[in-house]
């Protein structure tokens, strides 16, 4: 888990990708965000569909936002595809072991964006695609998840 007494924190990244640190995530997202390490998932279910999200509108950066499956942050000493389990749970209410088949299908994504708000992200952000097993359910977790669809990804 990413906490540090009850405190989310994400691993920060030097100008060469490499860990430099940890930082509250509260504390990071501003008009100035540090680099910083962070994932994004796509999720297809058994029939190929996409599992497309809405993030909360509680949400301090990009809310209200159609996205990804769902996104986050490994914890410090936390590999990616840990961290890929854990807020799928985290996210969208799944069973731990719900997902198969995770790949990175961009590996060294990174990104800096602003959003309406002036809240900067910057972030390496590697891709991932991961399948949900069959009969595994959603439950979506308000403060994440305004609102999801599956889709057809062509």
């Amino acid at each position: 888990m990413n906490m540090v007494n009850d405190v989310e924190m994400v691993v920060l990244a030097d100008r060469n990708g490499r860990p430099a640190g940890s930082a509250p995530k509260a504390s990071i997202h501003t008009s100035n965000t540090p680099l910083h390490f962070a994932f994004s998932c796509f999720l297809l279910d058994e029939r190929g569909k996409l599992l497309v999200t809405r993030r909360a509108l509680s949400k301090k950066t990009w809310p209200g936002v159609w996205t990804n499956s769902f996104c986050g942050h490994p914890a410090p000493g936390e590999t990616t595809f840990e961290a890929v389990e854990r807020r799928n749970c985290q996210e969208l209410g799944c069973e731990p072991g719900s997902l198969h088949g995770i790949s990175a299908i961009l590996p060294d994504f990174s990104y800096r964006a602003v959003d309406s708000s002036g809240i900067v992200e910057n972030e390496i952000c590697p891709v991932f695609v991961a399948h949900l097993k069959p009969g595994a359910a959603l439950d979506p977790h308000p403060h994440e998840v305004d609102s999801h669809v599956w889709i057809d990804p062509e």
